[in-house]
């Protein structure tokens, strides 16, 4: 059975989401680097790098880089963006990855985390950013926060972008935030459907899946402004943290 993650992160997400900007990144990552401290030079892992945009910035700041993600289509727009050749590129599912351990630091950003639906699968990515990462190194995972996003919620949205409508279904659903995407043209009215799923986790139930794999929780961000966590109005809910 195919799961969600494998049809979705494909060449239609490209057109759903190519918003996404990489400047934004540039901003995330100049954060990220004051958190995490490392000097120029580091290893750094991108776990679900989808296009490349942090991996991207985080190599012209001078980091050794390896982005990772299971989406072909997602590594190969990475592998077409100017600097592409300073990072290391593979396609891998993140619960069991094809790399050695040494890294510096490793970062999983923008949600890409929850995507099981066993609280076991998710652990076993934790278990990975504990394996990979040398004793001493830093982790950022940037998760949504259940709160915010429960409160924000937009049930319906279309829009259209060039010959593309996109029509965009929301919901909660059985512990889940749900996403239904339908994509027609206008030269061919038949649709193209996509499901995303990410299970909500409380901070709680967050910080018990990071120390059962091992790791140290140091802080939680509530965004890239470095503002402390508030589980009712912060928008994101940013682990970061080492390996003891």
């Amino acid at each position: 059975m195919t799961e969600w993650y494998e049809k979705s992160f494909g060449e239609d997400y490209l057109i759903v989401y190519k918003h996404r900007d990489f400047g934004g990144a540039r901003k995330e990552v100049d954060q990220m680097i004051a958190w995490l401290g490392l000097p120029p030079g580091s290893k750094v892992l991108d776990l679900c790098c989808g296009m490349g945009r942090h991996s991207l910035a985080l190599a012209e700041e001078g980091y050794e880089v390896t982005g990772v993600d299971l989406s072909e289509v997602l590594l190969r727009e990475a592998r077409s963006q100017i600097g592409a050749e300073k990072v290391t590129w593979i396609r891998s599912d993140m619960r069991d990855l094809p790399l050695d351990g040494g890294f510096d630091a490793v970062v999983n950003l923008f949600t890409s985390f929850g995507y099981f639906e066993k609280d076991e699968e998710q652990v076993k990515v934790l278990r990975e950013i504990y394996r990979l990462l040398k004793p001493g190194g830093k982790f950022v995972i940037d998760f949504l926060n259940p709160a915010y996003v429960i409160r924000h919620l937009v049930p319906h949205s279309t829009r259209e972008d060039g010959e593309n409508l996109i029509d965009e279904s929301r919901r909660i659903e059985d512990g889940y935030v749900k996403k239904d995407i339908i994509l027609t043209t206008k030269n061919d009215p038949t649709p193209r459907q996509y499901h995303e799923r990410v299970k909500l986790y409380s901070l709680e139930a967050f910080r018990k899946m990071i120390e059962e794999a091992g790791l140290q929780l140091e802080a939680v961000h509530g965004s890239y402004e470095d503002e402390v966590y508030d589980a009712e109005r912060s928008t994101r809910m940013i682990f970061s943290g080492t390996r003891p």
